[in-house]
């Protein structure tokens, strides 16, 4: 039970950040929460489905332990940022989900499910989540968390849209009883206690356009209170937190002034009209608590916000207090508030920095240890315990004078390298392979390492926890930390991951490796799949300083004899030194707005073979966000010209045989209304515009100047990747030359079949294809074609995006 409670505090995860250091506005926010016991779990989908308005309004005005569970990473999102997808995606998110946490203040959970792409109804999604599984992750989180209250985002009912959203309010209804249950998931109760949470609501909202309706019921609550500790309005904190989900373009406006929340009852001793109503949220409720309550309102009272390190010995009298307690939930978490209290009261600053950002399993690095305290001169520290080691400095911080011992720590060959926890297996496409039951909802791997320091503060004793990380001073933005990453020595770096094979013709391919540790003296092996051979299959390699990178060219060859168009084939590609086999590529993720990430994949390329035919040779290409369309087309064969602003506004337009636009270009390029009419001439005089599905929605309007004949983005989908698709008319050009497409070409579909399907179309346009979901009507506006002069416009939904090696949009060029 212990290890639990240490595990409950890593759900603020520890990661780097530039520190923020403590004022005593902060201390005082701090100080209410301290004399706060109570929690609030709220549930949703997927990162940026949470209220941030609620979560800061709970968190940091009612002082509330607040927790957003999020049943996905986000992996089926779009972004709008990069040309990260997946599994990748889903890193970026979920930090944007913890720098989002930072601003509100509350903290962040999640389960194993899988962000499989979209889904219209619950159903859909429990035929893909193994609704027991994530089931039993809700209820973990409701048993370690403990929650008063639970809020549900979306309603049972399917008003909120995606199947995803619907499916996290059933699974909350169905946890917020089956917590409580000792023979629901007993294997649990090893880690945790059964819980009945005293009742759960759906936050209840209108759509957009829609008049607010009346609720019999209902609770409302106005969240746009002011808090003069911060300078800000809720609504204002919301909309900081809010716009950290840059990588779904979710930069909000600051709301000032009322925000009225609703929330209707679902389950539980509902029979109340305020949300907290008839639940005790102070020391009263803990056995024996009483008297640290009234400590603490005392401190409150004679807070100094000039002198704050005047509080710090009341505040180890009320630590005392609280270890006096019997063990608990509540006794854990509050005692790391108050210690970390006593610290920023003390103006005390702990830090543990290494001399590099990365190091190797192996390898040595230098670890500087720094503690101030620039307030008071009442700390010692007695010991500091290291990786490998603990040093016992005994030392008093004296007043405002810096502390420094520099180590140099050992990394023992078998540590792990520092890649997300879910992601260390492979997965399905139902949810992450997480066995270990104490990981599981954690919002991120724990540090490398980390330093704990043992310190006597007016005679108590207290230990504080610190992640070992790099920091730097970057030129331009000065004073930086990053995480202390642990890296494979080796990263092998195929230069495509994909390779296209049209004919039986030889194809050369070539492999970085780049060296992480001291020194690397082996080689380099590809090794084909069946139905063809690899030369040279092995080189020699030598590598021998600190991110040296060497490059080695393969020639991939068919076997003629049996050369045919199929399926997809793994080239696996290792690096072997003296019995030590190396077999993944390091991928680097930056962002100025989220921590330095990087993810291990296995370094193998695919191999796709296609009876491919092109009748144009050099297309221009518009690219969007996160598009790899223009990759796989060089693949092909064809000559990609990304096209930028002088080449659309004066260049020679009528050199390609085909211009497309990719996905989402409408959405995130404001001078494409400007291009229209270049666009247009293009196509009147000949050419192919293939325009690649763009979103309409609230977040972002495309208008109608897309086409040579009206048509709008709409809002139709296909979700379900392996729904049959009919051919209108089958005998249609576009369906036959230069390549004959088939229905097969549309197996192993990935994600969805299409979406954002054109809508209302002029009858210029004409619909081939048509295909549908379960028990929906058919839609055939998945791809649209007109003729216009000597040219043609098309519009596509159809999901190339996700299935480059599937059907090429040269296939309808």
């Amino acid at each position: 039970m212990f290890l639990l409670l240490g595990f409950t505090f890593q759900i603020t995860i520890l990661t780097a950040q530039d520190p923020v250091p403590k004022s005593s506005s902060d201390i005082r926010i701090d100080l209410q929460k301290l004399n706060t016991i109570g929690t609030v779990l709220y549930v949703a989908a997927h990162p940026d489905d949470e209220n941030t308005r609620l979560l800061s309004y709970m968190a940091r005005e009612l002082s509330l332990r607040t927790v957003y569970l999020s049943l996905t990473r986000g992996d089926g999102g779009q972004n709008l940022i990069g040309k990260e997808q997946g599994s990748e995606l889903g890193m970026i998110r979920t930090q944007e989900l913890l720098a989002a946490r930072r601003i509100d203040g509350a903290e962040q959970l999640f389960t194993r499910a899988n962000d499989f792409g979209y889904s219209k109804n619950p159903e859909e999604t429990f035929s893909i989540w193994k609704e027991e599984e994530i089931l039993a992750d809700v209820v973990w989180a409701i048993r370690l968390t403990k929650p008063d209250v639970i809020i549900n985002r979306f309603p049972t009912t399917g008003e909120g849209g995606h199947g995803h959203h619907t499916a996290s309010a059933m699974l909350a209804v169905k946890a917020f009883r089956d917590a409580a249950n000792p023979n629901r998931f007993p294997e649990q109760l090893k880690y945790v206690d059964v819980w009945q949470t005293k009742r759960i609501f759906h936050n209840s909202f209108t759509p957009r356009g829609q008049t607010p309706t009346v609720v019999p019921g209902q609770i409302t609550l106005d969240v746009g209170t002011y808090n003069p500790l911060t300078g800000e309005s809720y609504g204002e904190i919301a909309a900081n937190s809010r716009s950290m989900h840059k990588s779904q373009g979710f930069g909000v406006a600051r709301a000032r002034g009322p925000i009225k929340e609703n929330f209707r009852k679902l389950d539980g001793d509902t029979n109340v009209t305020g949300i907290f109503e008839n639940i005790d949220l102070s020391w009263n409720r803990i056995e024996g608590g009483s008297k640290i309550g009234v400590m603490i309102n005392q401190i409150m009272k004679d807070f100094n916000d000039f002198h704050p390190e005047k509080s710090v010995q009341p505040l180890t009298v009320v630590l005392q207090e609280i270890r006096k307690l019997k063990n608990g939930h509540w006794k854990t978490i509050k005692e790391k508030e108050v210690t970390e209290l006593i610290l920023a009261c003390s103006g005390m600053w702990i830090e543990a920095n290494t001399d590099v950002f990365q190091a190797t399993p192996g390898d040595s690095v230098q670890l500087t240890l720094t503690a101030i305290s620039r307030l008071s001169d009442q700390i010692k520290i007695n010991s500091i315990s290291i990786p490998g080691k603990e040093i016992a400095p005994s030392k008093t911080a004296l007043k405002n004078e810096p502390i420094t011992i520099v180590e140099k720590i050992y990394i023992p060959g078998e540590t792990p390298v520092s890649q997300p926890y879910w992601l260390t297996k492979p997965h399905g496409i139902s949810s992450f392979n997480v066995a270990d039951q104490q990981l599981i909802g954690k919002p991120w791997t724990d540090p490398a390492f980390t330093v704990t320091f043992d310190m006597n503060v007016y005679g108590v004793t207290i230990k504080s926890q610190r992640p070992v990380n790099y920091k730097f001073t970057d030129p331009v933005k000065g004073e930086k930390y990053r995480n202390f990453d642990i890296v494979p020595s080796i990263s092998i770096i195929p230069i495509e991951n994909n390779l296209l094979v049209t004919n039986s013709d030889p194809q050369k391919f070539k492999v970085h490796v780049n060296l992480s540790g001291k020194s690397f003296n082996g080689k380099l092996v590809s090794k084909a799949p069946e139905g063809y051979t690899i030369t040279p299959n092995e080189i020699p390699v030598q590598l021998s300083s600190l991110n040296a990178t060497i490059t080695s060219e393969f020639t991939l060859i068919p076997d003629n004899s049996k050369y045919k168009s199929e399926s997809a084939k793994i080239i696996s590609v290792e690096a072997n030194e003296a019995g030590k086999t190396y077999r993944h590529t390091v991928n680097k993720i930056e962002y100025d707005h989220i921590p330095p990430l990087f993810s291990l994949e296995e370094s193998n390329i695919k191999v796709v073979s296609f009876d491919l035919k092109t009748s144009v040779k050099k297309i221009g290409y518009i690219e969007g966000p996160g598009d790899a369309v223009a990759a796989s087309l060089k693949m092909a064969g064809l000559d990609v010209v990304i096209l930028d602003d002088e080449q659309l506004l004066t260049g020679n337009l009528n050199e390609f045989g085909a211009i497309i636009t990719g996905i989402r270009v409408y959405n995130t390029n404001e001078k494409m209304d400007g291009y229209y009419e270049r666009l247009m001439n293009y196509v009147e005089q000949g050419g192919t515009l293939i325009v690649q599905y763009n979103t309409n929605n609230f977040i972002s309007k495309v208008g109608e100047k897309i086409g040579p004949y009206t048509f709008k983005v709409g809002r139709e989908r296909v979700t379900d990747e392996k729904a049959t698709v009919t051919f209108l008319k089958p005998e249609h050009k576009l369906l036959n030359t230069p390549n004959a497409i088939t229905k097969n070409d549309f197996d192993n579909w990935v994600q969805e079949r299409g979406l954002y399907f054109a809508s209302e179309p002029a009858p210029e346009y004409e619909t081939i294809l048509t295909w549908n979901d379960p028990g929906e009507k058919p839609l055939d506006s998945g791809l649209i074609i007109a003729p216009k002069g000597k040219g043609h416009f098309i519009y596509t939904g159809i999901s190339f995006f996700a299935n480059c090696l599937q059907v090429f949009p040269e296939h309808f060029v």
